[in-house]
């Protein structure tokens, strides 16, 4: 189960590049239900994500990079590409803030999500003061439907 807010970012911290970072590629087979292929520096996964907005089921398998390159050929829509930077979360012994900085056709995008172990924490969570709008429940900031924008 993957339980996730997420927020337009227009400032992220200064620092933000001192942090730990993964290159990341992925494409979407499908889109409903969501079927997605993702490079994650070395490694390579198949992802089926459930609908949902705040808390949705995830299911992750591992991917040959052969099998990657075969199946990223067969992606609908745009590959996205971004960097994500893990960011330990103030006053959090265990959440992380995963700052995404889009590259390619969405650069200038930020995004921040950050996932919890239970749907209650989500709905408490009081956001750091440089997260911009809250998007988790508009839709509009999914990757999957960034894929399919024109």
């Amino acid at each position: 189960m993957e339980i996730e807010r997420k927020y337009l970012i227009s400032h992220p911290p200064a620092d933000y590049t001192a942090y730990p970072c993964h290159f990341i590629e992925q494409g979407y087979l499908s889109t409903e239900p969501v079927v997605r292929i993702r490079r994650e520096d070395d490694s390579f996964y198949l992802t089926y994500k459930s609908k949902g907005l705040l808390e949705r089921e995830e299911y992750n398998l591992p991917l040959t990079r052969e099998s990657y390159e075969h199946l990223i050929k067969k992606a609908d829509g745009h590959i996205l590409t971004k960097k994500r930077y893990l960011i330990p979360l103030e006053d959090s012994d265990h959440l992380t803030i995963e700052l995404d900085v889009f590259d390619g056709r969405f650069k200038g995008l930020i995004l921040a999500e950050v996932e919890f172990p239970e749907r209650e924490e989500a709905e408490r969570f009081s956001p750091p003061s440089w997260f911009g709008e809250d998007v988790t429940f508009s839709g509009e900031y999914q990757n999957s439907r960034l894929s399919q924008l024109l």
